[in-house]
């Protein structure tokens, strides 16, 4: 059971909104991917991805398909920034890490000084 931040009502946890007075209780922001289409049921389903907004907050990641749920899956905040610095990091369209780009500067730095001499 849940308690209602507004009106302290108890209800099940599965509920958005407090059946007693409305209030919001989860706040979260969603954003949904195309699948890609391996096979033909995959052309409709998709990843949706929900950041739950309040203490303690998560990450779901739920696979669809029109109407139903396949699949759900949570991670803690910590988690989802570790999934995001991977992501970040093995970008091939992305930029190189600092420290890969100051030591390709410096290889560079020492070809230029030892072509001058």
């Amino acid at each position: 059971m849940w308690e209602c931040r507004s009106c302290g009502a108890g209800f099940d946890e599965r509920y958005r909104f407090c059946p007693w007075c409305g209030a919001v209780q989860r706040l979260k922001i969603v954003e949904y991917f195309a699948a890609l289409p391996f096979a033909s049921d995959d052309v409709t389903k998709g990843l949706r991805v929900s950041r739950y907004l309040e203490r303690p907050g998560h990450i779901r990641f739920s696979v669809w398909r029109p109407g139903h749920v396949d699949a759900a899956i949570s991670i803690s905040e910590p988690e989802g920034r570790r999934l995001a610095a991977f992501l970040t990091a093995t970008d091939p369209q992305g930029r190189l890490p600092l420290a890969h780009r100051l030591r390709q500067s410096a290889h560079a730095l020492s070809e230029t000084l030892r072509a001058s001499r």
